[in-house]
């Protein structure tokens, strides 16, 4: 009856993605089914990593961590886990080969935000969104891909830079919570005390680039994955422009949104231009 488990781990790890990402579990629903779950597994176990650092202030988030790394370890090696959302997890890492550097790259960046809350350099910073994005990216790549090595060292880089633009927008995005609740601050050298119009259009024009490297890579994706990742694409597209938009004082004080008629908006939008092969 191991089949019935997986396929209660698998719900979980859905139900997770659609719980806690609207954005996200749009963009999931337009790749193909033969590849969709895989994705919900890999967002199950990032979401979860993530929500331990982040969220569980009343508990001892060390020890949780701690206790989530083991199980993830075990599941790993075992190929099989009680924790549902590692147990869907260990089944994508095995069936597409994924690299244990990436879970350990993701871990690392996951493990700092229990005590880091400065990031001084910019090596500090990209080392911390490979860990806490990139990989998260060439996980969902080698999905994508299908055991396709060549498309795969081809889309890398690319993949990457997405995976890059997408966070560094959620810390912008972010930027009330990340620093007034858990006292933290991504961006080196500036001082979100003191956020001005320069130094949110430096930070605004680093994430444009990553993004135009990121649409190159879009294009040449497998039609199973290109939709919805152009999809996901479009929605933080839209958050970076309502960024630009406002006031550098009034986003260290509120938090930008795209409310959801917007986002159908954008998902028909999307549509028509996949249909008529303008990606």
């Amino acid at each position: 009856m191991k089949a019935l488990f997986d396929s209660v781990s698998n719900k979980c790890s859905k139900v997770v993605t659609q719980s806690y990402s609207t954005s996200f579990s749009m963009a999931t629903k337009m790749l193909a089914n033969t590849i969709r779950q895989d994705i919900y597994n890999i967002y199950g176990f990032v979401r979860f990593a993530d929500e331990i650092v982040d969220s569980f202030h009343d508990y001892d988030k060390q020890s949780l961590f701690e206790k989530f790394e083991a199980d993830l370890e075990h599941a790993l090696t075992d190929k099989i886990s009680l924790n549902p959302i590692l147990n869907a997890f260990q089944h994508t890492y095995h069936k597409y080969g994924l690299d244990m550097e990436m879970v350990n790259a993701f871990m690392k960046s996951m493990r700092l935000d229990l005590t880091k809350t400065t990031y001084l350099t910019e090596i500090e910073y990209k080392n911390y969104i490979y860990g806490s994005a990139d990989v998260v990216g060439l996980m969902c790549l080698k999905v994508f891909v299908k055991g396709d090595n060549k498309k795969y060292e081809d889309l890398k880089d690319a993949a990457m830079s997405l995976g890059s633009a997408f966070q560094k927008v959620n810390f912008l995005r972010d930027l009330k919570a990340d620093f007034d609740v858990l006292e933290r601050t991504y961006f080196p050298n500036t001082d979100l005390n003191n956020l001005d119009e320069s130094a949110k259009q430096l930070i605004i024009e680093d994430i444009e680039h990553d993004f135009a490297k990121g649409l190159e890579g879009i294009k040449l994706l497998p039609i199973e994955a290109k939709f919805g990742v152009f999809m996901a694409y479009r929605y933080y597209s839209q958050l970076l422009k309502k960024l630009k938009k406002t006031p550098a004082l009034d986003i260290k004080n509120t938090r930008v949104r795209v409310p959801n008629y917007k986002k159908v908006e954008l998902l028909t939008r999307s549509y028509v231009k996949y249909q008529l092969n303008l990606l």
